[in-house]
């Protein structure tokens, strides 16, 4: 790991660079992939199951019978875990519904919009290392509150042709249509285009390695829309003299096991902060059933040391974290202070993992320094707003001339024709 002492601003910029992630390279491999699913189907589907999976698959959906099965495999423990996680998944993100209201712009102009569920969408959900069931809660539960009459959902089946328990029994749980054992490039072509089996879907949802972000990326050029722009998972951790060392260590360990392309880095104005943390790391890092995966990450992890408040503000709004962690005297007043930033965790006892989990916030967040101009999934990422607007007669007399002047101004005759008709049967 790599420390960092009072670096000038112009290093910034090299300090702060992500693990490279370029998928352009991948585009060839990947657009062939896609271009065969999207002709030849549940077939093409089939064989890059066995090809990178390496399972053969006589049938792609989950039944309701493996779902019932599944249901039986989940210890009461952890259904009890993830239903808490779901009711405050819920509560957070049902308090977001969009409430439209009438605005009358001027005299008999009334304009106003009304939220549409996005009809049909896709979720996809890694199986990779982990089984990420707090995935399909985070995308299924917003998704159902939205009124989204179709949630499709893909992941990656074992050698056995099995979905982890846990991630059937949460997406009965948050409401999900359907299940299909697909994984990789294949999932988002087969929800992007349409199978025999898997419908189309119009926006897909979730995390994925390089060539599941390298497909999202082609679809949504003209096929698709996606949720956002993806890369590998990052926290910083703000800390001072009151922090305690283990609560920052774990939170950046916590990070570094995600992956080994993840990234943590810890900004202080306080030295002092330094030796105990990386203590702490050490010792932390040596029972880690993931250890070896977490060293990997931490080799391009960064402990950085600036002169005050002031260029920790600045370096973390340059930065744009994925997670921002604050654990300071004054998290209160450093957090208004901040403009770029995915999800925020306030205060000594505040950890990551309770919004990757169950404190009901949205652990898809963007990544790469994204933050500055996109926001996590929301409710929001699965409604589309209409706009509607009614213009009494009196009313285009007061605003049929404007419209002629501008159009006029514009050359388009044809649209200040479609006023002035009107004005002449007034």
């Amino acid at each position: 790991m790599k420390i960092v002492k009072y670096p000038t601003q112009s290093e910034w910029a090299a300090l702060l660079a992500r693990p490279a992630m370029d998928t352009t390279s991948l585009f060839g491999t990947v657009q062939g992939v896609l271009n065969d699913i999207r002709s030849r189907g549940d077939e093409a589907v089939k064989e890059y199951e066995l090809k990178f999976d390496k399972v053969e698959l006589t049938s792609l959906q989950v039944t309701a019978d493996e779902i019932a099965e599944a249901e039986t495999m989940v210890s009461s423990e952890l259904k009890s875990a993830i239903l808490t996680a779901m009711k405050n998944i819920e509560t957070f993100h049902a308090s977001q519904r969009f409430e439209g209201k009438l605005v009358v712009t001027m005299n008999g102009v009334t304009c106003w919009q009304k939220a549409v569920a996005i009809e049909k969408v896709g979720l996809y959900v890694p199986g990779g290392t982990a089984p990420l069931f707090s995935t399909v809660l985070m995308l299924a539960v917003p998704a159902r509150i939205a009124g989204c009459s179709e949630i499709v959902l893909c992941t990656p089946p074992n050698r056995e042709g099995k979905i982890h328990p846990a991630i059937l029994f949460a997406a009965k749980s948050a409401g999900v249509s359907k299940v299909f054992k697909i994984g990789g490039i294949q999932a988002i072509g087969s929800m992007a285009y349409g199978t025999e089996s898997v419908p189309k879907t119009y926006k897909i949802f979730g995390p994925g390695n390089q060539y599941v972000t390298a497909a999202k990326q082609l679809v949504s050029l003209k096929d698709v829309a996606i949720d956002m722009p993806a890369g590998p998972s990052e926290v910083q951790v703000i800390a001072d003299a009151t922090a305690n060392p283990a609560f920052v260590a774990s939170d950046f360990l916590s990070q570094a096991e995600h992956g080994a392309d993840s990234q943590s880095i810890l900004v202080t104005c306080d030295e002092s902060v330094v030796e105990p943390v990386l203590a702490e790391i050490e010792a932390q890092l040596s029972v880690l059933p993931r250890r070896e995966l977490a060293e990997k990450s931490l080799n391009h992890s960064k402990i950085i040391v600036v002169k005050d408040w002031d260029e920790v503000v600045r370096l973390t709004n340059q930065y744009a974290p994925e997670h921002l962690i604050i654990e300071t005297e004054n998290y209160r007043e450093l957090s208004g202070q901040i403009i770029n930033a995915g999800s925020v965790f306030m205060g000594h006892y505040t950890p990551e993992s309770a919004g990757d989990y169950a404190s009901g916030t949205n652990h898809t967040l963007p990544t790469n320094g994204y933050a500055t101009a996109y926001s996590g999934v929301n409710l929001d990422s699965f409604i589309k707003k209409i706009t509607f607007q009614e213009i009494t007669a009196e009313g285009l007399k007061q605003l049929g001339p404007v419209i002629e002047t501008m159009a006029a101004a514009e050359l388009l005759d044809a649209h200040k024709n479609a006023v002035t008709v009107r004005l002449k049967t007034l």
